[in-house]
C-alpha cells in the first residue's frame, strides 16, 4: 500500500472532512510535508494525528480536495476505473447511455461523482475531458484508459480540453487534443433534435448540456409564441422553440462564431421557413433597444455573473438589471425563463434579485417552474456547492 506525504490540519479544523465535505481550505492547514507539488496525493490528518482520508494537494484557497475518506483505500488505476464506472452506471440507470433520442450527456460531474476537479461530457462516441485541478491534470492517461474501457464500446475517442480551465500556475499533463482515437464526424442528439457540437473550439466542453430538460420545457410552451433567446450561444433554446412551433424566434449573442453555429443548428433541423432571425449584439443592448411587447417568451441564460464570493454582490446586481430589462419589455401574459449558473449565488439570493427586478419593472410575476441542473449533473449531499444551476420560469402579467 502506498504511503502518502502528510498534511496536518489545525486543531478543531477536522469537522469538514469528518462530515465528508470534499474541500479543505488553506486556513485549516497546520503543516504540509516538505517539497509537496500541486496535484500530489496526500494523507490528511487531524491535529491529533487521526487519519481523515486521501486528498489532492492543490495550489489555491481550496488546498485539499478529498478523494477518499477511507485512509486504507488504495488510490491507483483500479480506483479511478471504479469511480468512472460508478458514474457510468448512474447514467445507465438514468437511461442516457443507450438513448436513441439523446446521445450527449455529462458522464463525470466533479464532486457530484466523487471525482473533484474532473468534468467529462459525452458527445455521441466522443468523451471530452476537462481537468480543473493539478491532481486531475496529472491523471489524463488513467482517465483516458478508464473511459475507453467503459461497457458497450461506446467511447471511441477521448478529447482533452483542459488548458483554458487550469490555473496558470498548473502545467497540463497533456496538451489539448485527442488522447485516444480521432475526430468522429457525427451529429449530436437531444430529445431527437440535431446539433453540431464544436468541442474543440467551442465554449466549455462544446455545449451546455446542463440545460437539456429546460430547453425541452421551453419547446412544450412555445407553440404560436414569439421567443427571444438571449446569450444564445449555439442556439439550443432556439432550436427547441422552433421545434415547439414558435411563430418567431430571435437568437442574440455577442459572438459571431456562436451565432454562426446557432444558424447552422437551426438549418440542420430543417427550420428554414423564415421564422428564425439571429443577431450578433450584446444581449443587454438588444433588450434596451427593442420595442415593448415584442416577445411572448424571453430566455435569459447568461454566463456566470459571480464566479466567486468576491464578486457576488456585483453578480447579483447584474442579474437584477438584466431581469429588469426583460420584465420591462416582455408582453403581457408572457413567460420569462431566467437562469443563474453562478455557484456563488444561492437560489434564495437569485430569486431575491429577480424579485427586486419585478418591483422596479412594476410587473406582477408568479413562479410556475423552478428548473435546475439535470440528473446527470448530480449533487453530492455533503457538497451543496455542487448545486449551481438555478432557474425560474415566471408568468408575467
Amino acid at each position: 500500500m502506498a504511503t502518502y506525504p502528510v498534511v496536518r490540519l489545525r486543531q478543531g479544523k477536522e469537522a469538514a472532512p469528518e462530515r465528508f465535505h470534499p474541500w479543505v481550505f488553506s486556513g485549516a492547514v497546520a503543516s504540509v510535508a516538505a517539497g509537496l507539488e500541486p496535484g500530489a496525493l496526500v494523507c490528511v490528518q487531524a491535529h491529533s494525528g487521526k487519519k481523515l482520508g486521501t486528498a489532492f494537494f492543490e495550489d489555491g484557497s481550496i488546498t485539499l480536495k478529498m478523494i477518499s475518506f477511507d485512509s486504507s483505500e488504495q488510490v491507483d488505476s483500479v480506483f479511478w476505473k471504479r469511480r468512472i464506472l460508478d458514474a457510468w452506471h448512474l447514467r445507465e440507470q438514468l437511461g442516457l447511455t443507450e438513448s436513441a433520442q439523446t446521445n450527449m450527456f455529462r458522464l463525470v460531474h466533479s464532486e457530484g461523482d466523487r471525482l473533484p476537479g474532473l468534468i467529462v461530457d459525452v458527445y455521441g462516441h466522443t468523451a471530452v475531458m476537462q481537468a480543473h485541478t493539478a491532481g486531475m491534470a496529472a491523471l489524463t492517461d488513467e482517465i483516458t484508459a478508464a473511459l475507453m474501457e467503459l461497457p458497450g464500446d461506446r467511447i471511441k475517442a477521448v478529447y482533452n480540453k483542459s488548458d483554458l480551465v487550469l490555473s496558470k500556475t498548473v502545467a497540463a499533463n497533456k496538451a489539448d487534443g485527442y488522447l485516444a482515437g480521432e475526430r468522429i464526424e457525427e451529429y449530436c442528439l437531444e430529445h431527437g433534435l440535431k446539433y453540431s457540437v464544436d468541442w474543440e473550439k467551442g465554449q466549455k466542453t462544446g455545449f451546455f448540456i446542463d440545460q437539456r430538460e429546460n430547453r425541452h420545457l421551453l419547446g412544450t410552451l412555445s407553440k404560436g409564441k414569439r421567443v427571444l433567446n438571449t446569450f444564445s450561444y449555439s442556439g439550443g433554446f432556439s432550436v427547441s422553440a422552433m421545434h415547439g412551433g414558435a411563430s418567431h424566434v430571435v437568437s442574440v449573442d455577442s459572438s459571431k462564431q456562436a451565432i454562426a453555429l446557432c444558424d447552422q443548428n437551426i438549418a440542420l433541423n430543417g427550420f428554414t421557413d423564415g421564422r428564425h432571425e439571429s443577431f450578433v449584439v450584446d444581449a443587454k443592448k438588444y433588450l434596451v433597444d427593442m420595442e415593448d411587447n415584442s416577445f411572448d417568451i424571453i430566455v435569459l441564460d447568461p454566463p456566470a455573473f459571480a464566479k466567486n464570493q468576491h464578486n457576488r454582490s456585483k453578480g447579483l446586481e447584474g442579474y437584477r438589471y438584466i431581469n429588469y430589462l426583460a420584465l420591462k419589455k416582455l408582453s403581457e401574459n408572457g413567460l420569462l425563463f431566467t437562469f443563474s449558473c453562478s455557484q456563488a449565488v444561492d437560489h434564495a439570493s437569485f430569486r431575491g434579485a429577480v424579485q427586486s427586478a419585478a418591483i422596479e419593472a412594476r410587473r406582477n410575476i408568479r413562479i410556475v417552474q423552478q428548473p435546475v441542473q439535470p440528473p446527470d449533473h448530480p449533487v453530492n449531499i455533503f457538497h451543496p456547492e455542487g448545486f449551481y444551476l438555478k432557474g425560474l420560469v415566471l408568468a408575467v402579467d
